[in-house]
C-alpha cells in the first residue's frame, strides 16, 4: 500500500470519530434535559436516527441500500440480531428502523466523555466480565419491553476476529427472546466488514447492503432450546453471508489474512 493512500485511510478514521463527536457535543445541553422527560428516549432515538446517524454515514460516504423481507407488526417488539464486523453497524442499525428499540451494548463506553453520559441512560449495558452485570441485564431489558421497545443486539463474541466471516455467538440474547416469546429478526450486513473493518488498513466508501429477513419465532420454544435457537439464527446469518454473490465477507477476510502474512 503506497503512503498516499495508507495516509488517506488514516485521515478517513479521524474524520469517523470526528463526525461522531460533533453531533453530540453540539446537542450536548438539549439532550441531557430530553432524557430525563418522561418519554425522553423517544426523542434520543429520533436524533440518533435521523441526526447523528445520517450525519456520520453520509459524511463517510455510505449510503444502505436495504432489502426488507417481511413486513413487520409495528406493535410487536422483536429481537433484532446481526453480525457485527464495523464501528459503523449501529449507525446502519438505527437507519433500518423508525420504530424505536434499545441497544444491548458494553460497558466500558460509558467511559467517554459527553457520549457516556447519554449511553448508560439510554442502552442496557452489560460488563461481559462480571457474572451479576450479565444477569441485570434480564431485569433491564424486561422494563424495556414493558414499555414496547425492541431490543437489538450483535450477539457475536469476539466480534473484532478478522479470521471468521462470523464468530460464535453469546447465548444472553437468545434466553431473552425465548422468555419473553420474541420473535428474533435475523439481519445480514455484507459489506461492513469490507468497507469499514475493524483494523485501520483497509477500507473505502460506498453503499452498504442490508437484509432484513423473516422473524424466527420462539412461541413454542422452551427455555432449554435456547441453543438450539442461538445456533440456527448464527448458521443462517452465516449461510447468507457466504451466499452473497458479491462475496463480500469472504473478500474481507481473504484481504485480512493476506495482510497479516
Amino acid at each position: 500500500m503506497s503512503f498516499l493512500k495508507r495516509f488517506a485511510l488514516i485521515l478517513w478514521r479521524i474524520w469517523f470519530y470526528l463526525l461522531c463527536s460533533i453531533p453530540v457535543i453540539f446537542f450536548f445541553p438539549i439532550l441531557v434535559v430530553v432524557i430525563f422527560l418522561p418519554n425522553g428516549y423517544n426523542i434520543i432515538f429520533w436524533y440518533a436516527r435521523n441526526i447523528w446517524a445520517s450525519f456520520i454515514l453520509t459524511g463517510m460516504g455510505f449510503y444502505i441500500k436495504k432489502h426488507q423481507i417481511p413486513k413487520l407488526n409495528e406493535k410487536q417488539s422483536y429481537l433484532l440480531v446481526a453480525n457485527h464486523s464495523s464501528y459503523i453497524d449501529p449507525f446502519v442499525m438505527l437507519r433500518l428502523f423508525k420504530t424505536p428499540f434499545v441497544f444491548v451494548g458494553k460497558k466500558e463506553l460509558d467511559k467517554i466523555p459527553f457520549f457516556g453520559f447519554l449511553y448508560k441512560r439510554a442502552a442496557i449495558l452489560v460488563d461481559r466480565s462480571k457474572k451479576e452485570s450479565r444477569f441485570a441485564v434480564y431485569g433491564k431489558a424486561n422494563n424495556k419491553l414493558d414499555t414496547g421497545y425492541s431490543v437489538c443486539i450483535f450477539p457475536e463474541k469476539e466480534y473484532v476476529n478478522e479470521n471468521n466471516i462470523l464468530n460464535e455467538f453469546k447465548h444472553g440474547a437468545f434466553k431473552l427472546a425465548i422468555a419473553h416469546k420474541l420473535p428474533v429478526l435475523p439481519m445480514v450486513f455484507y459489506d461492513c466488514k469490507r468497507k469499514f473493518p475493524w483494523y485501520t488498513t483497509h477500507g473505502y466508501p460506498g453503499y452498504l447492503r442490508v437484509t432484513i429477513f423473516n422473524p424466527i419465532q420462539t412461541k413454542d420454544l422452551k427455555a432449554e432450546d435456547y441453543k438450539r435457537l442461538m445456533e440456527d439464527t448464527r448458521l443462517f446469518i452465516q449461510k447468507k453471508l457466504i451466499a452473497d454473490p458479491q462475496k463480500a465477507a469472504i473478500k474481507a477476510v481473504e484481504v485480512w489474512k493476506k495482510m497479516k502474512s
